[in-house]
């Protein structure tokens, strides 16, 4: 009974090796099988798309396909021929007032000084620079005016005048002395004239009267400020 034993218990060792050999043998090729499978391929990632320098995307607030904010600014384009400012006053486009007598002059029966002002009277903004001439008018004959010798008071600068705007100039002259018609100090005729030819800086030359008498003046000569968009007194 024990001689036999031996036996069948190595005959059962055997068979229970053969089948655990079996069962790995049949868990190998499984395992083999699903190590083997070759991966899913990946995804193919969508790139990011890049951000223009200086700006925001296309498309997204405040941006725009050239650059948002935070970008170059477009240069600014020529302006129009004659828009970037206003051109000097033409003849046509002003008028000058007659004289009125400024309320501060030299003492003396003469007129003195007079206050003439200079209108606007297109319908777009032009500029006014420097000091008017001034004649005596030579009764209607521009050949017999009398052209007063000038000294200019002050510093010119451009004025700009829109339409309906005026500038004005200051005329003061060598006053006649005395009464009746007066005398001059130099010695010299004082001259009356009823009326002045005043020229104005690129717009001609006009004819004006006093609103308050004549122009009355001693040596032919007057002293005149610049043209200025303040009324001197």
């Amino acid at each position: 009974m024990q001689y036999t034993a031996g036996p069948r218990r190595s005959a059962a060792v055997l068979v229970a090796a053969a089948a655990a050999a079996v069962l790995m043998t049949g868990c190998g090729p499984a395992d083999d099988g699903a190590a083997g499978t070759p991966p899913a391929p990946p995804t193919a990632s969508v790139p990011a798309k890049p951000t223009p320098t200086g700006g925001s995307s296309a498309g997204s607030s405040g941006g725009s396909a050239t650059g948002g904010s935070g970008g170059t600014a477009p240069s600014p384009t020529a302006s129009a021929p004659g828009s970037g400012g206003a051109k000097p006053c033409t003849t046509g486009e002003v008028k000058v007032s007659d004289a009125e007598q400024a309320a501060v002059r030299p003492p003396g029966t003469g007129t003195g000084a007079a206050i003439v002002s200079v209108t606007n009277t297109s319908k777009h903004a032009c500029t006014l620079n420097g000091f008017p001439t001034v004649a005596g008018a030579g009764n209607g004959s521009p050949g017999k005016n009398v052209p007063l010798a000038i000294t200019q008071s002050g510093k010119a600068s451009t004025v700009a005048l829109a339409p309906g705007a005026r500038a004005w100039t200051k005329l003061t002259f060598v006053n006649v002395q005395g009464e009746a018609d007066g005398y001059c100090v130099s010695g010299a005729t004082p001259a009356s004239f009823p009326t002045m030819v005043i020229g104005v800086p690129g717009a001609g030359s006009h004819q004006i009267a006093m609103t308050d008498g004549v122009f009355a003046e001693c040596d032919d000569k007057a002293t005149v400020t610049a043209f200025s968009a303040v009324k001197p007194t």
